[in-house]
């Protein structure tokens, strides 16, 4: 049983060993350049991190071609390390979730070494073979355009192995008994030392069955319930992130109908539609996108985000909408990967346009669900188009103006740092921001901490507010007797607007959580509000006065109200 719905109401910062922060002048950050870094991100009010893949790995694929699940790489220290590492965010009340990289390994694994070397060896079920090459062996790429098949011939082994994403990677039975029980015992090993949950890759693909044989694979929903049990009972409060690029049709299965699967997904649907919104200020798909993902159970969560490691998925959204996206933010073929998205990040996609930066996050924060952060987004870092593929936003974090942004004293680092121009160093960094009261990166802080107490957008039920403008987004969030409403205008242009935030025409003050332009109704018990370009609002809805009369007229005066479809949305007067 779940003791604590932690990730309800969390921040989640995104971050990758390799360029954090380098401790020890090797060119490659490391865990005890992250341990001096943790007081940055309590202070910024992240209450949970998220790391990329750190076990040892030949690094072909930034981490994910994973050669040892019980290890650290060397390279970013040791499983000594790390345990200080959790033991050092278990005090300051952050915790920690993985990324689980389990539908592949690498060709260098010792399991899969052993499995091509030895056709009796019990590892060789453990993968997928066939011992001619499937017809549909050129589709189902993961990396189109990069990737060319999906099975490759091993002459050692003599027979095709089957590999969802590069050629390197080879996929794992998932379905296998051993494989499986060998996933579980991985969660527990890592639950052990600290932490607090997975993020999941590509989950589909790991449930999906395989085979050279298989042309439609099912979903084995079941994996997901076994996996959720297990972590569940070594950590009563551990949870499962999964990353599903799904459409709405399917979020339950992965939820689970009773909720008893995965505790988050990542809200793709909802992602590439918002990016739609902000490239057209036409916000009626992203309504769209949000109603068709409302329905979960009550112990589920979404995660939304605006970037994040991987490029910007655009596969979902119609042809017409998807170049519509294209035209504004990866217009250059450089910027745009795998025919179907942009690998940018978000700062140079906004054209470093300070308003449209803080109204794209103020969006993020506000949406239905749990905010995901990416390392160095707080201050605006841009990306490096000469690296290759998804490389571009893998750049070393920028903490200073010191010679490599202040992430390493090595001549040599790994991964340069971004140097001159708008994006560089020398004037995008985290020293120069925490100086500064009205940074982006000091602004960031003040929203995660307004964001933390808004409960209500991660614990509560939502309604879409009608403004009568395409460009204005405004949402109502109701939970415990409490309300928050929040409107974005995505256009470039000011307009005014006509609001009833109650829906029966009783009006009530609105508080404005972020500056002291609060808004009264007018007789009719609306409110007429002027939304500046890309200007957004966090309001509080009413006063004491105003749950008062609302519990009177409902005849239960001073009942906590549970439910989360509760609309009585109103506050007390410490929070107004």
């Amino acid at each position: 049983m779940i003791r604590d719905l932690w990730y309800k109401n969390a921040v989640i910062y995104n971050l990758s060993l390799s360029t954090f922060m380098d401790a020890n002048g090797d060119g490659v950050g490391d865990f005890q350049g992250l341990l001096r870094r943790l007081d940055y991100l309590h202070g910024l009010g992240v209450t949970c991190l998220w790391l990329g893949p750190f076990q040892t790995s030949p690094m072909k694929d930034d981490g994910y071609d994973v050669a040892d699940y019980y290890t650290v790489d060397p390279r970013y220290g040791t499983l000594g390390d790390f345990v200080e590492f959790t033991h050092a965010c278990e005090q300051r009340g952050i915790r920690v979730i993985i990324d689980l990289v389990i539908n592949h390994t690498s060709d260098q694994h010792p399991w899969f070494k052993e499995a091509r070397s030895d056709p009796d060896s019990k590892y060789r079920d453990w993968y997928v073979w066939s011992d001619r090459k499937p017809e549909n062996a050129d589709q189902g790429m993961v990396f189109p355009g990069v990737q060319k098949s999906t099975w490759t011939y091993d002459r050692e082994a003599k027979a095709w192995y089957f590999h969802r994403f590069y050629k390197f990677q080879p996929d794992l039975n998932t379905a296998h008994p051993e494989v499986h029980a060998e996933l579980l015992k991985i969660m527990g090993f890592w639950i052990q030392l600290g932490v607090a949950g997975f993020r999941m890759d590509a989950v589909p693909f790991i449930i999906a069955e395989k085979g050279a044989d298989v042309t439609k694979p099912k979903e084995q929903f079941g994996m997901l319930r076994s996996f959720r049990e297990f972590v569940q009972w070594r950590r009563g409060d551990a949870m499962l992130l999964a990353e599903a690029n799904i459409l709405p049709e399917d979020d339950l299965h992965y939820f689970g109908s009773d909720g008893d699967r995965c505790h988050m997904m990542f809200n793709f649907q909802v992602n590439q539609h918002l990016f739609y919104a902000l490239a057209t200020a036409d916000t009626a798909p992203l309504a769209k996108a949000l109603e068709v993902t409302k329905p979960r159970p009550a112990t589920a969560q979404w995660g939304t985000f605006l970037r994040n490691h991987d490029e910007l998925d655009l596969g979902r959204l119609t042809e017409e909408q998807r170049q519509a996206v294209f035209a504004a933010f990866g217009p250059d073929k450089s910027m745009q990967l795998y025919d179907r998205g942009i690998r940018r990040r978000l700062a140079p996609m906004l054209n470093a346009d300070r308003r449209r930066i803080e109204l794209a996050y103020s969006l993020m924060f506000t949406l239905p669900g749990t905010p995901v952060i990416r390392y160095g987004d707080e201050i605006g870092m841009g990306d490096d188009l000469s690296l290759p593929e998804r490389n571009c936003a893998r750049t070393p974090m920028q903490w200073s103006d010191e010679p490599h942004g202040g992430f390493t004293k090595s001549d040599e680092p790994e991964t340069p740092a971004i140097s001159g121009g708008v994006f560089g160093y020398e004037r995008i960094n985290a020293a120069i921001q925490r100086r500064d009261p009205q940074s982006l990166l000091n602004w960031t802080e003040r929203i995660i901490r307004m964001r933390k107490e808004c409960p209500e957008i991660g614990w509560g039920d939502f309604q879409i507010l009608k403004t009568g403008r395409p460009e204005v987004l405004a949402l109502r969030y109701d939970w415990r007797n409490n309300g928050v409403v929040v409107l974005h205008n995505l256009s470039d242009k000011p307009c005014e607007i006509v609001l009833d935030v109650d829906g029966h025409g009783e009006g009530c003050r609105l508080v404005n959580l972020l500056s002291e332009d609060h808004s009264e109704p007018d007789a009719k018990g609306r409110h007429h509000l002027v939304m500046e370009a890309y200007g957004y609002r966090w309001f509080r809805v009413g006063g004491l006065d105003y749950l008062l009369r609302r519990t009177e007229s409902d005849g239960k005066p001073g009942e906590e109200v549970q439910a989360t479809s509760s609309r009585t949305g109103a506050s007390s007067s410490s929070r107004s």
